[in-house]
């Protein structure tokens, strides 16, 4: 796999880069129930085979890639703890 893979993959599917594991499935189900040949709204068999390639691109990606605990990681993917955490011991937001 590829960097341009990967991002054809995020624009076949329409999620943005830092797209939730939740997100790329709610969409592929989504393209799915849209462009299935079974229901008749669409006549174009590539159109699910890319959608279906595309959503195993970024599975194989997410499922190889290594997930971080650090603290600041947490910190970025919680901003409003991060500045909980930065408040907190000021008496006008925090601890009295």
């Amino acid at each position: 796999m590829t960097y341009s893979d990967l991002q054809e993959a995020l624009r076949i599917l329409g999620v943005g880069e830092r797209a939730t594991l939740k997100e790329i499935r709610t969409r592929h189900r989504e393209l799915v129930k849209r462009h299935h040949p079974d229901t008749g709204l669409t006549n174009e068999p590539d159109t699910i085979r890319n959608v279906n390639a595309a959503y195993k691109v970024l599975l194989d990606y997410v499922s190889d890639y290594r997930f971080s605990f650090a603290e600041e990681e947490f910190y970025e993917q919680n901003p409003e703890e991060r500045i909980r955490m930065q408040f907190s011991d000021d008496p006008l937001w925090g601890k009295k």
